[in-house]
Parts: structure tokens; C-alpha cells; sequence
């Protein structure tokens, strides 16, 4: 299903290996080439991905753009893309941050090309993530992706970038490992039902587990996705990844890298063991809250503004989580959009903290102060991106917090009321982190010399606020695409055929595949 005759998703997924490929063939001293051979790669990549919103058909939860052929036959493995409701925005995401952090990036000066390269094999790993519908296919991008990112982190990071990068590396590891074994059982179990192996994300959601083992499967995927998120308590690596990483790269853990834990748990986790994820719904509710509550108190004590706003993830992410398990359409349409939020208002601040250390190389709070006056267009940018982050009315950020604690409430209010407790808190660390570095006098003599925002950084700041108004004044074409998909996810869950029927037209009058999956899920299986 697609409006294209062309394989879109495998072109966007792989366009950046020409970009790297490119690199290659470039001197590692002509580093303004270096540079704009890789912007220029992101933007065609960006171009090349904004048609999948425009030729995306509404009313369906089916994955469209599907492209399918043989790939390992001897393992019933095959070469699968597709993207629904769900990963939609995530890809477009995706093209969209790699784009402004590689124009971002032109404070690197060491090993540029290698930089370069680095990110542009991030962006491909990181897009056959969310496109990927064969579980083989999936694993080899999600392990593939870390690669990259422990580069970046670990050559062009700070002081104790060795430290965080292998953080960062074995605590992925050690989820991805369960995972991977969880992965292998679907695979096995499978062929003993019905005698086919295969990798398939459908056939292996259509098969059901026994109820004796479905909780410890779930278990060991949600706690791969539960670090990658991440939630508490598997949160430590964040912090420590997010302050050594340069700036772009921390503006793409927080974006994209992030979302891969919360996209994890909606894609796999929840839909393959439904009746485990109901089991331990409160559970994960209640360490959404702990992240929620715990991330932004702990933000609020932060003296680094790049470890503040690292912390703030922390606590967004939870909301996501709450959202996403609160199981209504409201909750979960405004966990997904809240996960595009957080790439969007997160990645802008990160930016404009990595803009403010190129001038001053400190990012402690207690060296700023006053700087407004010096620097108005950078302060008026930071108050944007502020206001998002907390969810002001109009910005992007108050749409899916409203929807996901609006969703929360409807199932869950004493959670729902806990869960508001975000609005309050994100409001106390960011603006006393505004108070702080822009307002007063100016005590710093180093701050009266500051420079404002030139025009890179102001087209940067620019494109960063175009979705923040745009999807906070007029949300609908975002949640039009997402709610079919957002629908039909809850249906396989809870079995509720009703909802799935009412955001489904083509659908009604039929009993819906989700349900009927169910259906089949109620029948105990021995393996």
C-alpha cells in the first residue's frame, strides 16, 4: 500500500551510505567540503522523506510503502520495510534532526571526515529501526546503530567521553542480549506451531505463547527498551552519555536514540504478549511516575545546563511511558506525539547549550547570568524552545502532554494526577534555568563580550521552531495520520474491537484483524 512504483524506504534508509561513500573519496584536509558534502547528503535524505507524509493514506492502520523480498531463505529471513501511523513521524523525525545537527556540527575540527561519516551511518541504522518488519532485519539495525553512536560520543566527546561512550555501550548490551534471546523463542516457537521459519513480524504476532512463559519473554523485552527509554531505574547511563557527547550527538540520543526504548515497547513488547503487558501495567505505570517526578527533581539541583536538561528526558520520557500504558486512544496518540515533542523542543535546547559553550566552553550555570542583554536573538530562540519543552499552550509540547495525561486520567486518575505533577516541576527547572542565565546584571566580565546567533545558527533555530508552532496550533494532520495505527495497537492489546472499528472506515462492519488476533492469543499454548 503507497503512492510510489519505486522502493521509497529502501532509498531513504541507505541514501546516507552515498553520502558516505562520497567521504571516502575526499581529502580529510579540505574539511569545508567535508562539511557540505554531508549536509548536503542530509538534506536530500530530508527531501527525499518528506513525500511519505503527503502520499500517506489515512484511515488505516495497514503498513504502507511495504517493500519485501527473500533475503536469508535458509532462515526464512527476509528484506522487510514498511511504516504505519506509528513510525511515520519517527522517520521524518529522524531525516529532520540528522539534517540541522550535521549543519550544527561545523565546531568540529578534529577528524571531520570520520565524524561525518559516523553520523551518516548513524542516520541509516537508526531509519531501518523503525522501518524494519522482520525481526532479524530490526536486531541488525538496533545493534548496528550503537556502533556509531559510541563513536561519537567516544572520540568527539568531553573529558570522560571513554567512560560514558562504554557506559552507554554495555548497558544497551546487556538488554539487547534478552532480547535477542527472546527474538530466537518467537523464531523457534513458531516453527513448532506452524512449521514455517520465519522472522516476520505479523506471523510471529499472530502465533500465541503460552501464558507460563509470555510474562518472562515480556519481561526481557521491556527491560531491552525500558534502558534504551530510558526509565527508572536503567536510567544512569543517560546523564553521563548526554553531557560527554558533542552536541549533536546529543541532540540525536535525545531525539531519535530515545524513542527507539518507548517505540520498542509499542511495536514489540506490548503487542506480542498482550495479556503480560496488561499483567504488569501497573508496574510500569508506576515507574513511569518515579521517572517522571524523579527526573525533574533531579534536574532541578543540576549546576550543568546540559546535564539539566539531559535529566528533563528523564521525565518526559516517562510521561511517554505513562501514556503509552495508560492503554486509552488519548494516552497513547499523545505518548506517540509526545515522543516527536521531546526530539523537537529537547533537541533545540541541547543545541542552543552546545551554542552558548562554543562561545564561553563552560556550560555551568553560575558563568552565565544577564546574557540577554548581549545576546537577545539566542535568548528569544532558548524561551521558545523553553516554552515547548514545558508545554505552554500553542506550542507543540502542550499537545501530547495534555493528550497523554488527559488519556492517563480517563483510566488511571490517581495516576493521571501524579502524572500532572510534570507540568509544575518541568515549569520550576527550566524557567529558574532561564532566571539564572539570562536575566539579572551581568557579573561575568566574559559575558559582555558574547556574540549573538549568526545565520547558520539562526536558520537552525528557525527550522526547530517551525513544527513547535505548527504541530501546537494545528495538531490535526499529525494525529490524523496516527490514530488508525494508535487504535489498532490498543485493539491488540486490550481486544477492543469497537475502537479499532471507529478509527478504521474500511474496516467497519468486519470483525478487525486485531481483534481476531486476540482471539487467537486467549487460546493457552503449550510449547
Amino acid at each position: 500500500m503507497g503512492g510510489f512504483t519505486y522502493p521509497v524506504l529502501t532509498i531513504i534508509t541507505f541514501f546516507p551510505l552515498v553520502g558516505v561513500l562520497v567521504l571516502l573519496f575526499v581529502d580529510k584536509e579540505s574539511k569545508d567540503l567535508l562539511r557540505w558534502v554531508a549536509f548536503v547528503t542530509t538534506v536530500a535524505e530530508f527531501i527525499l522523506s518528506i513525500p511519505l507524509y503527503f502520499k500517506f493514506h489515512l484511515g488505516t492502520y495497514h503498513f504502507q510503502f511495504v517493500e519485501k523480498i527473500p533475503w536469508i531463505k535458509i532462515l526464512g529471513a527476509n528484506y522487510h520495510l514498511g511504516i504505519d501511523g506509528i513510525t511515520l513521524f519517527l522517520v521524518l523525525l529522524t531525516t529532520f534532526l540528522t539534517m540541522l545537527s550535521i549543519l550544527a556540527s561545523w565546531s568540529i575540527q578534529k577528524h571531520i571526515k570520520e565524524y561525518m561519516i559516523s553520523f551518516l551511518l548513524l542516520e541509516t541504522t537508526m531509519i531501518g529501526v523503525f522501518c524494519a518488519l522482520d525481526m532479524l532485519l530490526f536486531y541488525l539495525f538496533w545493534e548496528a546503530m550503537l556502533v556509531p553512536m559510541y563513536l561519537l560520543i567516544g572520540v568527539w566527546g568531553g573529558p570522560r567521553r571513554v567512560y560514558a561512550a562504554i557506559k552507554f555501550f554495555l548497558y544497551t548490551m546487556a538488554g539487547s542480549v534478552l532480547m535477542l534471546v527472546s527474538i530466537i523463542f518467537l523464531y523457534y516457537h513458531h516453527y513448532r506451531v506452524a512449521g514455517e521459519l520465519t522472522f516476520s513480524l505479523a506471523k510471529l504476532l499472530s502465533t500465541p505463547v503460552s501464558p507460563s512463559l509470555a510474562p518472562w519473554l515480556f519481561l526481557a523485552f521491556a527491560l531491552a527498551f525500558a534502558i534504551k527509554v530510558p526509565m527508572f531505574p536503567f536510567h544512569t547511563w543517560l546523564p553521563d552519555a548526554h553531557v560527554e557527547a558533542p552536541t549533536a550527538g546529543s541532540v540525536i540520543l535525545a531525539g531519535v536514540l530515545l524513542k527507539m526504548g518507548t517505540y520498542g515497547f509499542m511495536r514489540f513488547c506490548m503487542p506480542f504478549f498482550p495479556h503480560a503487558a496488561l499483567r504488569f501495567s501497573n508496574l510500569f505505570l508506576i515507574l513511569a511516575i518515579i521517572s517522571i517526578i524523579y527526573g525533574a527533581l533531579v534536574a532541578l539541583v543540576q549546576d550543568d545546563m546540559k546535564k539539566l536538561v539531559a535529566y528533563t528526558s528523564v521525565s518526559h520520557l516517562g510521561l511517554v511511558m505513562l501514556g503509552m500504558f495508560a492503554l486509552t486512544l488519548q494516552g497513547v496518540s499523545g505518548g506517540l506525539l509526545q515522543m516527536v515533542n521531546h526530539g523537537i523542543s529537547t533537541g533545540a535546547l541541547f543545541l542552543l547549550v552546545g551554542m552558548a559553550y562554543d562561545r564561553r566552553h563552560t556550560r555551568l550555570i553560575k558563568d552565565y547570568g544577564g546574557i540577554a542583554k548581549v545576546m537577545p536573538i539566542y535568548s528569544a530562540f532558548f524561551l521558545i524552545a523553553t516554552f515547548s519543552s514545558i508545554g505552554l499552550p500553542g506550542l507543540n509540547g502542550f499537545v501530547g502532554e495534555f493528550l497523554a495525561l488527559v488519556g492517563t486520567f480517563k483510566a488511571y486518575p490517581i495516576y493521571g494526577a501524579l502524572g500532572a505533577t510534570t507540568s509544575v516541576l518541568s515549569a520550576c527547572y527550566m524557567l529558574w534555568l532561564v532566571k539564572r542565565v539570562f536575566f539579572h546584571e551581568i557579573t561575568v566580565k566574559e559575558n559582555l563580550s558574547l556574540k549573538d546567533l549568526g545565520l547558520r545558527e539562526v536558520v537552525i533555530c528557525l527550522m526547530f521552531s517551525i513544527p513547535m508552532f505548527w504541530i501546537g496550533i494545528y495538531p490535526k494532520p499529525v494525529l490524523q495520520r496516527m490514530e488508525p495505527s494508535v487504535a489498532h495497537f490498543i485493539a491488540q492489546i486490550k481486544g477492543d474491537t469497537a475502537v479499532a472499528m471507529e478509527h478504521n472506515p474500511e474496516i467497519k462492519g468486519k470483525i478487525s484483524l486485531a481483534a481476531s488476533v486476540v482471539e487467537e492469543r486467549k487460546v493457552e499454548v503449550r510449547p
